[in-house]
């Protein structure tokens, strides 16, 4: 009988299972100095972090969370009207410009790749415009040769995480044994070894389930095991065309480094479109877009990216005082859900009252009731075992006792 095949998970796809367990997840911004990285923060977040035409101008990381768009809530809002609203958020930090070398102590760099290690997920963004007021740390424009630079310092600082990891597990010290190393440990750390050796990101090694879970335990911190987005930042004109000599280049070296999402954009034409919203509002947003053949902002696919790269959804709570969206991994089952508003939800929970967002937006006849949805058999109750879907609506039960 053939020997049992075993699921592997290669690539971005499997990127999410290292990640760490919590809800407060963050997305780091990551590139060469001078590429856009603190512009490009600035927008998502509408905060003024320093960006200013020279390396490492950031030094400490900043951090600031951005509301996640969605026309869902924003409905729900407009139905409610409540007092509060709060909308999904995502964690977004800027992180200082990383030059070859950085892994060895160059430019800032052992301080700037441990931020890295603290972020869940990272938006590498990488320069791919031309610009004589704006300095690059190399003297020239080639995107690929920087995402081989970026790529090939995570990479050599997880080589050295996980050499560091092995000569403490190999150390024999005078009358302590030895902590026994299992098969899937073993495993997955060769295969890391590897591909880390050859400037390969660890996520592109195929691990098995158990690999993953034995691994992580001990080597939570691996940058190359972090779901990655890739932005590449246009000119205007270029941005505007959809056209790019470099964008088919960039294509053909994330497809051979493990694939994963890539987002053209342009901090030009986004600042643009930024002062023209604070000037003038939503008209006059809407007259630069007609005047540059409906070329509409991409950051609020940016943000809806990243927030879908750290394996989150979130479900919505709604109220006459408040409208609600709750961060929570995607195939969260109701008690951790509850969880999510209150410990005391997670550790009395008794049920769930829900409906579909679709549901209710189809059956509420415009109403902020349930009563329709009650008559038809839409809203529901649920119980320990049922697993939230993203936009669900939800009521918990709950008790605790003293």
């Amino acid at each position: 009988m053939p020997p049992k095949k075993v699921e592997t998970t290669e690539g971005q796809a499997g990127a999410a299972k290292w990640g760490r367990v919590k809800t407060s997840l963050k997305m780091g911004v990551v590139g060469l100095p001078n590429v856009g990285k603190s512009s490009l923060f600035n927008l998502l977040t509408d905060q003024s972090a320093q960006a200013e035409n020279f390396p490492f101008c950031t030094i400490d990381p900043n951090e600031a969370q951005c509301g996640v768009p969605d026309q869902r809530f924003k409905w729900l809002c407009d139905l409610y009207k409540p007092p509060s609203k709060v909308p999904a958020k995502l964690l977004v930090t800027d992180i200082a410009g990383l030059i070859k070398g950085a892994s060895e102590g160059a430019g800032l760099g052992n301080a700037f790749l441990s931020h890295i290690q603290a972020v869940d997920g990272i938006y590498h963004c990488v320069r791919a415009f031309d610009s004589d007021e704006v300095i690059h740390v190399d003297d020239s424009i080639d995107p690929v040769r920087d995402l081989e630079t970026i790529q090939s310092e995570l990479c050599k600082k997880d080589l050295a995480y996980v050499t560091k990891q092995i000569e403490a597990h190999e150390a024999i010290k005078k009358g302590v044994k030895p902590k026994k190393l299992t098969e899937a440990y073993l495993s997955a750390r060769d295969k890391i070894v590897e591909h880390l050796t050859n400037d390969k990101p660890a996520f592109m090694a195929g691990f098995t389930d158990a690999e993953i879970a034995e691994f992580k335990v001990c080597a939570p911190a691996l940058i190359t095991t972090k779901p990655i987005v890739y932005l590449v930042n246009l000119s205007k004109k270029n941005y505007i065309a959809k056209r790019s000599k470099w964008l088919p280049k960039i294509a053909e070296w994330i497809k051979a480094h493990g694939g994963g999402t890539s987002i053209p954009f342009s901090v030009e034409y986004e600042e643009e479109l930024f002062e023209a919203k604070k000037a003038g509002g939503p008209d006059a947003v809407k007259a630069i877009v007609e005047s540059n053949g409906g070329a509409k902002s991409v950051l609020p696919r940016i943000i809806k990216c990243g927030y879908k790269e750290l394996n989150l959804i979130y479900f919505f709570t709604a109220g006459e005082k408040e409208v609600r969206a709750w961060n929570i991994y995607d195939g969260s089952l109701a008690p951790q859900a509850a969880g999510a508003i209150h410990s005391d939800f997670e550790r009395g929970f008794i049920k769930a009252e829900l409906c579909a967002f679709d549901d209710f937006k189809e059956h509420c006849g415009g109403k902020p009731t349930m009563a329709n949805l009650k008559a038809l058999g839409k809203y529901r109750q649920e119980g320990k075992t049922y697993k939230v879907k993203d936009g669900d609506i939800i009521e918990f039960k709950f008790n605790v006792s003293k």
